[in-house]
């Protein structure tokens, strides 16, 4: 079996349940307030070994952020790759859910942001060809942690969130598996149309040697690639929280297939997982275990 790599950010959530998500120019009270372990790197890391699967979670913390190794560790992932910086602060985000489940997230790079070619060295020769990289938009350097990372033949996993106008200048021609939501996807492909259908078949017209996943909230996933395509819609469930949905749907979607799942099934089973996330509170916290999707 290969071995996985978590490339990507770790941050302090600072969560607020409201009544709605807040206005331009309006001040709200919250219900609650409280503070988790977050980012959408340790997020996917902790989906993958619910699992029950290894996976190695690298990326940079300050002092502040020592929590989040003891976090990760309590969920078995491996935190011995990740660089603790002396003078940094651990990345943030505050964010909003409403009473619907709904989310807003505001975020503060921190030491995700100072992520350097001498540190993405020491990360990537732990690994060799065939091996899986997982990486998100939330660090710098990901040209270089591509770049390098296809150089060693290992199998690359982008999840261009959140997107911004940095992602068009990445070399995504060198990502074997490239999974969007509707507004990444739209983005990546400047359809403007809510069709999805036509975002997936500009997506795949772009970036046709990569395997692509598209997930759409309440709509399901979409799936193209290798000549291959599949829909699977989602499971009905009363959202309490969709923080970490998308990345939950990512973990057991990589850990699915590293487990000897064909597409279809693994899609089914991310799209298990991310429904049992969104009806609980949290981030990392609400991922299943993988007795939960897959049985006993």
């Amino acid at each position: 079996m290969h071995r996985i790599v978590v490339f990507g950010s770790l941050n302090i959530d600072t969560v607020y349940n409201v009544d709605h998500i807040v206005r331009p120019g309006e001040t709200i009270s919250s219900y609650s307030v409280m503070k988790n372990p977050g980012g959408k790197g340790l997020n996917q890391a902790s989906a993958i070994a619910r699992t029950g699967l290894p996976v190695f979670m690298a990326g940079k913390i300050g002092k502040d952020g020592e929590m989040l190794c003891s976090v990760l560790s309590s969920f078995s992932v491996d935190t011995s790759l990740i660089s603790v910086d002396q003078n940094g602060a651990t990345g943030n985000a505050m964010i909003q859910v409403s009473k619907e489940g709904e989310n807003s997230i505001v975020l503060f790079s921190g030491t995700n942001g100072m992520i350097d070619e001498e540190y993405i060295d020491y990360v990537l020769s732990h690994f060799d060809e065939g091996d899986v990289l997982v990486l998100q938009n939330e660090i710098n350097m990901l040209s270089s942690i591509i770049g390098k990372a296809r150089a060693r033949g290992m199998y690359i996993v982008f999840n261009p969130a959140p997107f911004d106008s940095s992602v068009l200048s990445l070399p995504l021609s060198s990502v074997d598996l490239l999974v969007v939501n509707e507004i990444e996807g739209a983005g990546l492909s400047s359809v403007e149309s809510l069709d999805h259908k036509a975002v997936m078949e500009e997506l795949e017209r772009r970036f046709g040697e990569s395997e692509i996943i598209m997930t759409m909230g309440k709509e399901g996933a979409m799936y193209c690639g290798k000549g291959e395509r599949y829909y699977v819609p989602a499971k009905a469930v009363e959202a309490v929280d969709t923080t970490a949905a998308g990345d939950t749907f990512i973990g057991y979607y990589i850990a699915s297939r590293e487990k000897g799942f064909i597409v279809p099934e693994a899609l089914e089973y991310a799209t298990k997982a991310s429904a049992i996330t969104v009806s609980r509170k949290g981030a990392a916290i609400s991922v299943p275990e993988g007795w939960e999707v897959y049985g006993k």
